[in-house]
Formats: structure tokens, C-alpha cells, sequence
């Protein structure tokens, strides 16, 4: 099998999970990609008798499946690289579970025997994607996890009037508005209150951040909706984050957010299931009372 490899190279105390990683890969005759910037930064620790097949340098790259090494935030990356491509992301935690990067290290070994045996599932998680009629995005267009609205300065709400399908659905006045994919429910949005989706659920969360009047609250749509909004500012500017990536733009700047015409595909081991990491993570159902 082939492999293209995307790391964090931020923590150099992982370089000996690293080094267990292209071992077990080595062992199993696999051919390995290192994503350019993360082999600069461990080169120093690989040892002579590691071998890769060559280098990634941009998203001109093929392989069999794409191993992300870090957090979430790498699996981010990992998944932005590899775009529309197809190819099925494996996340291996460097430090706390994560929902995307599950796979911890004491696992990795008995993982990649499942998947030289055949025995894994893939998992399709839907993206989104924002165009504009008037500023163009510069950066990727695309989130795996949420786009947010989101006030510039740190004084004054901003007002977003919010369109479903064309027809107005409200205006949030507060911090900001989530539009958010089943994969991103359990991130920016989960933090300021928003629900809990199951990845296979064809949904998108709204979730106001902060708003000005209580009764806002989230809301569940159908993805295949469009959504577009116009923002009023004091500032006369606002904030676009894409998967945490922010860009600023103008009020009144015409802007639509619509589910990505592709998938992520993300590597399952068999005996493994969503509700695992979320009571994993979550820690759902210890007393802490039993703990002292």
C-alpha cells in the first residue's frame, strides 16, 4: 500500500511515535510519502535505515490512504490537502482522543494489521463550502468541521440577516453564527452550546455564538439547503473563519454556504464506533463522586 504521510511538527518529544509508525509501515513492504514540511522537521531524528519513496511539495499527490499524525487540527490539514481526491484519511493521536484523530498510539500497531488485512470501514463526512458574489475567498473554501460569522473587534455584536433557501429565516444579533457539518458538531460549535450530530446524519447545526436575545438557539437543517446571509457591522466588517482559517470582509459582502460536491473519507477500525470517542471523550456516565 501507499502512504502519504501529514504530521504536527510542533511537539518534538513525538518523534519516537513517529519513528514506531514508519517502522510498522516499513515492516508491512509499504510505500512512504512524507508531507515536506513535516519531514524537514523530524529529519534530524530519522535514522539511516529509514526509508521514504519521496517527498509532497503540494495536493499533486496519489496514494492508498493518507495518514494524519498530530490532533484534529492536523487531520484538518490532512483533509484540505487532500480535497476532492477521494482517499480515505487515517487520524493517529498524538495526545488526547480526538473525534477525527482516534486512533491512539498503543494502537497503531494492531490498526495497521487490520488494514493490511482488509478489516476497516471508511466513513463519508460531508463539507461545506462558501462563495461570494463579491470579495472572493482567498484562502480554501472549504470546512470539514464548521464556517463561522464572526465579529471583527471585540466591543460590538454584529447583526446577520440569514436566508434559507432565499427565504429569511432570522436575524441574529450577538458574536457570531456556526454552520456547522455533523463532523464539526462536536467542536467550535459543541463549546457555545450547539448539538451533538451523528456523523452520518445528513444535517448542518446553526448555532448563534453569543446572541443578544435568549431565545435564539440552534437549529437543525437538511444539508442539501442553501444558506446566505448579509452582515451589518459598527466596525463595517466582520470575520469569516473556515475551519478556524479567518478572513476578513466587508458588511453587506453577498455570501452563500452550501454543502461541497465531494466527501471526506475517514478510516474506521471495524470494532470501533462513534459513541466509543464520545463517551471516551465526553467521559458520559462516570461519577466523579466514585473517584475520591
Amino acid at each position: 500500500m501507499k502512504f502519504a504521510i501529514f504530521g504536527n511538527i510542533h511537539h518534538p518529544e513525538d518523534s519516537a511515535s513517529y519513528l514506531e509508525l514508519f517502522k510498522i509501515l516499513q515492516e508491512k513492504k509499504a510505500e512512504i510519502y512524507l508531507c515536506k514540511k513535516f519531514y524537514r522537521g523530524i529529519l534530524e531524528k530519522l535514522p539511516a535505515d529509514i526509508t521514504i519513496q519521496g517527498l509532497i511539495e503540494d495536493k499533486l499527490f496519489e496514494a492508498d490512504m493518507v495518514i494524519s499524525v498530530g490532533g484534529d487540527g492536523t487531520f484538518l490539514h490532512a483533509a484540505r490537502q487532500v480535497g476532492d481526491k477521494g482517499i480515505p484519511i487515517l487520524g493517529i493521536n498524538m495526545g488526547r482522543l480526538g473525534f477525527l484523530a482516534d486512533v491512539s498510539l498503543h494502537e497503531m500497531r494492531n490498526t495497521f494489521d487490520d488494514i493490511f488485512a482488509g478489516k476497516y470501514k471508511t466513513e463519508e463526512r460531508s463539507v461545506l463550502q462558501i462563495t461570494s458574489k463579491g470579495k472572493p475567498i482567498k484562502g480554501y473554501p472549504y470546512a470539514l468541521n464548521e464556517i463561522a460569522v464572526l465579529k471583527r473587534d471585540s466591543s460590538s455584536m454584529i447583526t446577520i440577516h440569514t436566508y434559507v433557501n432565499g427565504e429569511p429565516l432570522t436575524t441574529y444579533q450577538g458574536d457570531g453564527l456556526i454552520f456547522a457539518t455533523p463532523t464539526g458538531s462536536t467542536a467550535y460549535s459543541l463549546s457555545v452550546g450547539g448539538p451533538i450530530i451523528v456523523p452520518q446524519s445528513k444535517a448542518i447545526a446553526i448555532t448563534p455564538v453569543a446572541p443578544h436575545s435568549l431565545n435564539m438557539r440552534p437549529i437543525i437543517a437538511q444539508d442539501d439547503w442553501t444558506f446566505s446571509f448579509d452582515v451589518e457591522s459598527r466596525s463595517h466588517n466582520f470575520l469569516i473563519a473556515i475551519d478556524g482559517r479567518s478572513e476578513s470582509f466587508c458588511e453587506h459582502t453577498p455570501l452563500t454556504i452550501r454543502k461541497a460536491n465531494y466527501s471526506i473519507l475517514v478510516v474506521k477500525r471495524c470494532n470501533h464506533s462513534f459513541f466509543d470517542t464520545l463517551r471516551s471523550k465526553m467521559m458520559w456516565g462516570i461519577d466523579v463522586r466514585k473517584q475520591h
